[in-house]
């Protein structure tokens, strides 16, 4: 996977392959990663690249003409699609970022101050991609979230090819829980079932708290999701179980042991 990253600071996108995941993947020749900053394209001796909006009002705005350039420039060793991460653009999940992942290389375009001149996105972006309902204050981190999410399943990246199959979202379900040593901290012990051996009754429960999660943390997903017959007996059995013990616990407040 190539990427080809248009930003006014590449020092803060270089660090995305310093180290971690991103930098092993570099390493190995899995993925690369050039960045291109768009000063190098302005004409002026003070290198500007924005201008103030027209009509008015506070701020500044990313100038088409160096952008233009560097997508342009991009574009000679990078057929990829183009994105620019917008808060007013489709919302990055990770059914979008096995989409992403399909492709052999992307240009991501980071805008900064109060946006980029809107003919930019008309004449080269093919999407507008956003983390989330909120705004940052350039979309440099946007795309480092987007190449991390999209170097997990690169094959090779990762030390165990499970890994990303098993993430969160994945099957549009949560994560379930997950425990190291040591078996007991501070009192709170690990579920006897990850000590029995048996594979068939972890993968169980294992898929019946990634159900139970869901439901209680993210019910919007399993709403957009059709469960299995299997799938709805855990899901109802974890349910049982989270009022059994909310009903101990609720006796337990109200009769103290003394």
């Amino acid at each position: 996977m190539q990427f080809d990253v248009i930003t006014l600071f590449p020092e803060l996108v270089s660090s995305l392959v310093e180290s971690g995941v991103t930098g092993r993947a570099v390493n190995r020749g899995l993925v690369s990663l050039n960045c291109i900053n768009p000063r190098a394209y302005a004409t002026d001796v003070h290198k500007t690249v924005d201008d103030r909006p027209y009509g008015g009002g506070p701020g500044m705005v990313v100038r088409s003409d160096c952008l233009l350039q560097a997508i342009n420039d991009a574009k000679q060793n990078n057929q990829g699609k183009v994105l620019y991460l917008s808060p007013q653009g489709k919302v990055l999940d990770q059914t979008l970022v096995k989409q992403l992942a399909q492709e052999q290389s992307l240009i991501l375009v980071c805008g900064r101050y109060e946006g980029i001149d809107e003919r930019v996105i008309e004449l080269a972006v093919d999407l507008e991609c956003s983390l989330g309902d909120y705004v940052l204050s350039g979309g440099e981190l946007g795309a480092m979230v987007i190449m991390d999410a999209i170097t997990r399943l690169v094959p090779g990246a990762l030390g165990h090819t499970e890994s990303a199959e098993q993430d969160s979202f994945s099957d549009g379900l949560l994560d379930c829980p997950h425990y190291t040593r040591p078996e007991v901290v501070q009192g709170l012990a690990i579920p006897e079932v990850l000590k029995s051996g048996n594979h068939a009754a972890i993968a169980r429960w294992r898929r019946k708290q990634s159900l139970g999660r869901t439901w209680q943390r993210r019910p919007d997903l399993l709403q957009a999701k059709t469960l299995a017959q299997a799938d709805k007996v855990l899901l109802e059995e974890y349910r049982q179980e989270q009022q059994a013990s909310a009903e101990v616990l609720s006796h337990e407040q109200h009769y103290p042991t003394t």
